[in-house]
């Protein structure tokens, strides 16, 4: 017969004076790892993440109304998108034939009979171009585009019917094209035009096609290097993707040598102006057309210099596939961190709003000081401050709502989202590797 344990003798201390249950309890609490149920069958590290997406992510961003405030919610395209190339400059500086001298070939435009992207001296692109992989040629408008679920751009849609018009997609069969995106831009116009000849918010589909692209290109040529205070907008729109930015100092061919070494000090002069970064940024210097580098001006060495920027850029295109991968999780792991904070700025709001009376007092108190209230909500998280938003634009989205129906700060969601950054997405680079490598 087996012996009946002494009840007693379960409840001794043991050396630490811990009873064995406190110290199961905190063994469990401490040591216990996060279920991995989230992670089951997954394939690969874009299929993870959209589960942790789904899960954990996606719950806390619906409740604090972060797609609002910040960005929209992500769906199952946005995991799947093939990575992308942006090119931005004022008009005219070759960014158009920049992608056309990629391909090698022309691509379809809203030209009749598919008749290619139209290229000129003036301000001829006058529309958002996505130019990506298809089975056939075409032109697909961007209202369509913009509803298309296999597609990364539902986003789009907030910026409305006016945007949507200038916007379209150009597909075809494309062996580059099978591993990345290009999107053209409109040319950066100056003066009142860039403000009040666009119906929509130039400025802020920039800083959209920004967070979603992998590569961001301003081009500049030799006789356009002054940064319009519109263009400088745009620039500014790109802060916190300071790191996907090269310049490209495009028709270099046009110049002599010594022009040439006056006009780099001169775009790095202003560019230092407007970055405001203590490192320099890369600029590569060439003639991205299907043009032969015209040495008369340039000379041997200048034809030398230009073959080899030219390598330089194209290898740093190449390696952006291998490092779509980590750019896609650095990418989540910022949104993720920008929602925990949202979410506490949103619930110290809710926090103190009173009960009964004055509570329109308390709205327009809170949001004209909302920047001291950012600063409370930092000291009491211990949050860098550097990762806040904007103050103005989160007063503009705030005067929309109700603070009264917010939802209180809910630790779980945090919790879950902190487990996610702590755990999860380590573990699934532990499993899964890069498809690329």
């Amino acid at each position: 017969m087996q012996k009946k344990k002494d009840p007693s003798n379960s409840s001794k201390p043991d050396s630490n004076g811990n009873s064995p249950r406190q110290a199961s309890i905190t063994t469990q609490w401490f040591s216990s790892k996060p279920s991995k149920r989230y992670l089951s069958n997954v394939t690969s590290i874009q299929d993870g993440l959209k589960k942790l997406y789904t899960r954990k992510l996606k719950p806390l961003e619906v409740t604090y109304c972060f797609n609002d405030f910040v960005s929209p919610l992500l769906t199952n395209s946005d995991f799947d998108a093939k990575p992308m190339v942006m090119l931005l400059g004022q008009y005219s500086t070759g960014k158009t034939t920049f992608i056309k001298h990629m391909l090698k070939c022309s691509y379809p435009g809203n030209l009749p009979s598919f008749a290619g992207a139209h290229i000129g001296p003036e301000p001829t692109t006058d529309r958002f171009v996505v130019v990506m992989s298809g089975t056939d040629e075409r032109s697909v408008p961007g209202n369509t585009i913009a509803v298309h679920a296999d597609m990364p751009f539902t986003g789009l849609n907030s910026f409305g019917t006016a945007f949507l018009s200038k916007f379209e997609c150009s597909q075809m069969p494309h062996p580059l094209l099978e591993h990345i995106t290009f999107v053209d831009t409109p040319g950066v116009l100056s003066g009142e035009k860039q403000r009040t000849q666009r119906a929509y918010d130039f400025t802020g589909v920039t800083a959209w096609f920004a967070a979603k692209c992998d590569l961001i290109l301003l081009l500049f040529d030799p006789h356009k290097l002054d940064i319009s205070d519109e263009f400088k907008r745009v620039i500014y729109s790109l802060r916190g993707h300071d790191d996907k930015i090269r310049v490209v100092l495009n028709k270099a061919d046009q110049v002599d040598t010594q022009q040439l070494m006056r006009i780099y000090g001169a775009l790095m002069w202003s560019l230092g102006k407007v970055l405001n970064t203590p490192e320099v940024v890369r600029v590569y210097i060439g003639s991205f057309n299907e043009k032969p580098v015209n040495e008369g001006f340039t000379g041997p060495i200048g034809k030398a210099l230009f073959e080899k920027e030219q390598e330089d850029l194209l290898t740093d295109l190449k390696d952006i596939p291998k490092k779509a991968c980590d750019r896609r999780i650095n990418e989540f792991v910022k949104r993720a961190r920008a929602a925990k904070i949202h979410a506490y700025i949103v619930g110290h709001l809710k926090k103190e709003m009173p009960t009964f009376i004055g509570k329109a007092k308390t709205q327009l108190r809170l949001t004209d000081n909302l920047e001291e209230e950012f600063v409370k909500v930092q000291r009491d998280y211990h949050l860098p401050p550097g990762d806040f938003p904007d103050v103005e634009n989160f007063k503009e989205v705030l005067r929309g709502y109700s603070f009264d129906r917010f939802e209180k700060l809910k630790p779980k969601m945090i919790q879950d989202v902190d487990e996610m950054l702590g755990y999860d997405i380590p573990n699934l680079l532990k499993t899964l590797r890069n498809p690329y490598d």
